[in-house]
Parts: C-alpha cells; structure tokens; sequence
C-alpha cells in the first residue's frame, strides 16, 4: 500500500479537453443508443414470434404424420372391418349381436348421483403424509390409552358414588 501514489480526482478531471469533435461524437453515441434501443425491443420480440411459429409448424408438421399414419391404417382391410363392427354395428352372417339400448326418457335418468354415505367425505390433502404422520405419533406417544376390550361398563345404579 505504501508504493501507491494518491490520485488526484480534480487534476485528472480538469486535463480531459472537450473538442466541438468531442462533443458532436457523443452526441452521436446517444443518438445511436435513442435510436437502436427500440430497434433491439422490436428485434427480440420479432425472434419470439418467429419461434412462435417455428413451434406452431413443428405441431403442424407431427399432426401431419398422425394423419398420414391413420391414412396408412385405414389402407389395412382389418382395420376397416373392425372400424365398421365398432362404429356402424357391422356383422357377419350367421352373427348375431345384441344391442342393450337405454329405454328411460331422458327426463327419468338420473343426472347427479346421491351421495353414498352422509358420514363420509372426500379427504382433504394427502393421505399418505397423513397416514404417516399417524403411525409416527402413535409410535413416540408417551402414554397408551387404557385397554377397554372386553371389560364391561360399570352399571351406573349399581356403582357407589363417594
């Protein structure tokens, strides 16, 4: 520390010399950061959406390959046949097929379900912290709670009271 010389912050200050160049230079500079800040926003932004739509064509292009692979499946004659046992009730002859079709009117089926128990209720949070945190507390407790199995209630008429 001793080997550095103090700077002096006002001699150094008063030596810098501004010229009309100087002044027309820097001028300049903040001119050019005025003018290619927002040129930089609009870039970036610009990137964005062309990434955006880089994206877009590469779903595009996986929906196009779903599509040609359905194409190829319905080229198969299995395939066909099973589409139309499956959607338009298709059989063979000799076949039989039975049909269980829903013959209520619309107003009579039951729209909501009635709750199956008044007692029970959905659990809120997660059942496995909870069971956990059950079996840890029944585990470190201190005391036990006194074994009643088997042992019949005291009659109340019959117990002496003090």
């Amino acid at each position: 520390m001793s080997g550095r010389r103090p700077v002096d912050v006002r001699g150094w200050l008063g030596g810098i010399r501004l010229s009309g160049f100087m002044v027309i230079m820097m001028g300049l500079v903040v001119l050019a950061a005025f003018v290619l800040v927002p040129t930089i926003g609009t870039y970036v932004d610009q990137r964005q959406q062309v990434a955006a739509l880089e994206a877009a064509v590469q779903l595009s292009r996986e929906e196009v390959a779903e599509l040609d692979s359905q194409r190829e499946r319905w080229k198969d004659p299995a395939y066909i046949t099973t589409q139309a046992r499956e959607r338009l009730y298709y059989v063979k002859p000799g076949e039989v097929v039975y049909l269980v079709d829903d013959d209520l009117p619309p107003e009579l089926t039951p729209q909501e379900q009635d709750p199956v128990s008044d007692e029970l209720e959905a659990a809120e949070g997660d059942w496995m912290s909870k069971l956990v945190r059950s079996m840890t507390e029944a585990g470190l407790a201190r005391t036990a709670a006194p074994l009643n199995i088997g042992v019949p209630d005291p009659d109340p008429s019959t117990t002496p009271t003090p």
